[in-house]
Parts: C-alpha cells; structure tokens; sequence
C-alpha cells in the first residue's frame, strides 16, 4: 500500500499593506521607487491618497475589511494622527486592528525625528518589513464638544499659536525653519493662559506661555516640550513653561533655536501622570498634532497600548523593557528632570 502522501506547506502569504498617502505627496517620485521597491520585496502594496476631510477614516475602515496587516501613514504628524485617531476609534484590542507604521513625507516630521526613523522612503518602508510592532500609547482628548485622539503630542500658549499660524507657503519654501521664523515675528504679542491643571494626586492653578502633553517628544518643527517622553509607559507628561521674566524676545528665541538641548529644563515645570484635567474660565485651544481644538474643558488620558506599530531598534521612544531597543524606565510617576509642579 502506497503510503500517504505529506501535504506540501502552505505557501507563506504576501503582507498585505495599505499605504494612506496624503495629496501633497501624491507626485513625488522616491515615493513611487519605494512602493515600487517593496512591491518587489514580495508585499501586497497597495496606495491610497487623501484628499478631503473623512478620507482617512474611509481607508482605515476599507483595510479592516480587507483584513490589511499594516497601515502606513505616508505623510508628517497630522497624517499619522488622523490614522492612528482612525484606527482607534474602533472598538477592537490593539492585536486585531492593522499595526501603524509612518512614511514621514511632512514639513517637520516631529514625531518620526524624535522616534529616528529612516528619512527616506525606501529605508522607510523596509523598516515595516524588518521589524516587529510594538506597544503604542494614545492620546484621547475628550473636550467640550468631541473626542479626539493624538499620537504625538498635545501642545497649547505660545507653540500652539506659532505652529496655527505658520504659512503654508513658508513651510514649502524654509521647511521646519518657517516655525522659527513665525515664533521670532510673535515674540511682541506673547500672553499668558490661565488655566487649573490636575490629575491623580497632583494640583496645579497659574497662568503659563506655553503646555505641552506628551505621548512624543517635539513639536512645532523641533521644539521639545517633552524630551523624556515615550510611547509605551502608560502615562503622558506634562510640561509648563511659566510666564518669563527679564527679556522675553531673547529668552524665548533661546528656546526656539536650543531648547531640546537644554534650555527648557532651566524653567520648565514637569510631571508625568496618567491623565489631566484641564479648565480656564476663557477657552483654550489645544493644537493636536496641527489639529487646533477650541474649549473651557480638556480631560486628557493616555490610553496604553493603543495601537501597534513598526518603530527602529533602539528607538529613544521605547522606554518600557521587554520591548526591543527600549530605554531604562524611571516607573510611573517618577520625577523627571526640570522639577516637580507645585500642588
């Protein structure tokens, strides 16, 4: 009798992608390369491009139905806020939605500057290829009127109102220079916010020239409001930067051109807590990710393990061990540098 025959393995499927690629980028040509390049790597690739409000929620709704392993935002931080947001407004764990990944294609590139990852798009995309998701924190914003969610990093005062009103034209032509040169043109007209901050075991009222809530590190084309942030720690952190004493237009032109390297720390207040309440008797607006959002009322959690996504080795973002590449923890709560706010 003959013996039976072993089934022959089953063919290991093709990744299937969908590349969510904002307008602006539609004819730029290392972006084709790159696609071009993966879909010869073996990966079902395919590109969708936005074009008006809603689009990405449509593409994000269309890859759950196609069952699409990863969705990468092919844009800078307000395309990978608008797909993170969509992915998590849907009512499923982290391990059945589509991993995030992040084509950075923006005027500033925040978060994937302070997250390292490759600047071209081909090195870019293989990086998805080539590395496993992790853990990913969100922001979700609840104000007033909506929910919103935010990937980066929620900012308010002064670097909010620098990067609503940097001219899209300047930014084509200086790139994240354009911020620096729209701060240095409001430096007459800074005025204080008074708010009331808290969260657990943590009070705070007083005015401040700038707020920033991180779940990244930077903003505003490279200002770093929150260098000590990561993605995957459960909690956001807080900082404060109070109204400035003596000359304010060299102070704050020091914090534009060198406060990631260290002049923050010398005035800002700092905190890391799982959520904030945020409250003023006039409206705040926060900016999420280049989203300005208007209200007297702010609660602001974060949301661990949100979301998956494709991030470098070593990336200065990890921090909770057990993820690849993750840096030393200091635990929840713990002091960071820069100081405690006051109770």
């Amino acid at each position: 009798m003959d013996p039976i025959p072993t089934p022959a393995a089953s063919p290991r499927a093709a990744p299937r992608w969908h590349l969510v690629l904002n307008g602006k980028a539609a004819g730029d040509e290392d972006v084709r390369a790159a696609v071009q390049a993966l879909r010869d790597a073996g990966v079902d690739l395919g590109v969708r491009v936005t074009w008006e409000s809603g689009d990405a929620e449509r593409y994000v709704d269309e890859a759950l139905h196609d069952g699409v392993d990863v969705v990468v935002a092919g844009g800078g931080d307000g395309t990978l806020s608008a797909i993170a947001a969509a992915l998590a407004r849907h009512e499923r764990p982290a391990e059945a939605l589509p991993a995030l990944a992040l084509l950075p294609l923006g005027t500033a590139n925040d978060f994937a500057t302070a997250a390292g990852l490759p600047d071209t798009p081909e090195a870019a995309l293989r990086l998805v290829l080539d590395t496993r998701a992790q853990a990913m924190d969100l922001l979700r914003i609840e104000s007033d009127e909506a929910v919103h969610w935010c990937a980066n990093l929620a900012s308010g005062g002064f670097g909010t109102q620098v990067t609503v009103e940097t001219d899209e034209g300047l930014k084509k032509v200086l790139g994240g220079l354009a911020y620096l040169v729209t701060g240095i043109a409001r430096l007459g007209r800074i005025e204080p916010v008074a708010a009331r901050i808290e969260g657990p075991g943590f009070q705070w009222q007083g005015e401040f020239i700038a707020l920033g809530l991180g779940n990244g590190r930077q903003a505003g084309g490279g200002q770093q409001l929150c260098p000590e942030a990561v993605v995957d720690d459960g909690r956001l952190d807080l900082t404060l930067i109070p109204p400035l004493d003596g000359e304010v237009g060299e102070t704050v032109a020091t914090l534009l051109t060198e406060g990631r390297e260290g002049a923050l720390d010398r005035i800002a207040l700092r905190e890391r807590l799982p959520w904030v309440h945020l409250e003023s008797d006039s409206r705040l607006v926060l900016n999420l990710d280049g989203e300005p959002v208007e209200s007297r009322r702010f609660r602001v959690d974060c949301v661990g393990g949100r979301l998956r996504m494709h991030l470098p080795p070593g990336c200065p973002l990890l921090g909770v061990p057990g993820n690849p590449g993750a840096a030393t923890d200091p635990g929840p709560g713990a002091p960071m540098a820069g100081g405690l706010l006051p109770a």
